[in-house]
């Protein structure tokens, strides 16, 4: 069937959308990925679960016979996310930006005594107009990889012998970043703030967490890998101006992709056979793809740990983050 998709490619297309080694690419959807794959017995956290990519990963792992906690800001939120899901799903409350939300979700999954085989960390916000903190810490950067960088450790005495671990990262970790990387001095934002720099710097500290995670995973069989989605039309572009997102409808079906197709990439990574027991990978179009040089510094990827989690042991107590 892979052999078919690759073959209906036309050629315009592909100078857009190749095809990967193992015959999945741009338009690969992730019902495509999962079609052979049952995933009964299979319980898998999705973060930011009620809408976008996020929604569209709880129905195919559904599909395919997951139990799914689908995790959302409010649990009005996640309790709207049942229609599309299988019996088993179950909805969480769990707000990123608030350490209080993520202690009430994780121990309520501690207390019942859930195994765990996959997280994705799907969510995520993108190009807030101006500075928002809380905390004391630049919104972007404390939802996108604090918030997750603190749920995933809570929940690691959770997870399966063979649990996979993926983040959300995204190509603008290479094209919106900062030129010298994690900004040590500046998790505020108050330095010259950015919308699209101050995400990149986000998607950028996703990757390395996801790096760090599997160096320190390594020795047992569980994995940690990144994903880039793919540039989706999604809630996420809500913040970009008129021009912008209704040209974007004009240019989509050469540059952009559907939700059914950017949620393939985060599947794939995380429940395909093909992939079992790899590692420290990102991920793009479902197959590896280079980083940046910063994606691939481990030794920023070691110091952003430990300020990760200095940040998160302040926050955790109330306590407004001051860069050092």
């Amino acid at each position: 069937m892979l052999e078919s998709l690759a073959s209906s490619r036309i050629p315009f297309m592909d100078r857009f959308a190749k095809i990967g080694p193992n015959g999945l690419g741009f338009h690969t959807t992730a019902e495509e990925v999962t079609r052979s794959i049952d995933l009964t017995d299979k319980t898998i956290v999705v973060t930011g679960a009620n809408s976008g990519l996020g929604l569209e990963t709880v129905r195919v792992l559904s599909l395919r016979g997951a139990k799914v906690i689908g995790m959302a800001r409010t649990i009005e939120k996640a309790n709207s996310i049942k229609p599309i899901a299988n019996a088993l799903f179950m909805p969480l409350e769990c707000d990123l930006s608030e350490p209080s939300s993520i202690m009430r979700c994780t121990q309520t999954l501690i207390k019942s005594g859930t195994q765990i085989d996959s997280i994705i960390c799907n969510a995520g916000i993108m190009a807030l107009p101006q500075l928002q903190q809380k905390y004391g810490v630049e919104l972007q950067f404390l939802t996108n990889h604090i918030g997750h960088f603190m749920l995933v450790n809570q929940l690691m005495a959770l997870l399966t012998d063979e649990a996979r671990i993926t983040i959300v990262s995204s190509s603008a970790h290479k094209v919106f970043a900062y030129p010298d990387g994690i900004q040590f001095d500046n998790f505020s934002g108050f330095n010259k703030y950015n919308p699209q720099k101050a995400y990149g710097h986000s998607k950028l500290a996703n990757l390395l967490f996801s790096n760090e995670l599997a160096n320190r995973l390594n020795g047992s069989h569980q994995t940690a890998n990144a994903v880039h989605p793919g540039v989706i039309r999604t809630n996420l572009l809500r913040h970009y101006n008129p021009i912008l997102k209704y040209g974007a409808v004009l240019v989509e079906k050469l540059l952009f992709k559907n939700v059914h197709q950017g949620a393939a990439t985060q599947i794939y990574a995380s429940t395909h056979p093909d992939i079992k027991g790899v590692s420290g990978k990102y991920f793009s179009n479902c197959n590896p793809k280079s980083t940046s040089r910063h994606g691939e510094d481990q030794m920023m990827g070691k110091r952003l740990w430990e300020f990760s989690e200095k940040i998160a042991k302040t926050i955790s107590q109330g306590t407004d983050w001051e860069d050092q």
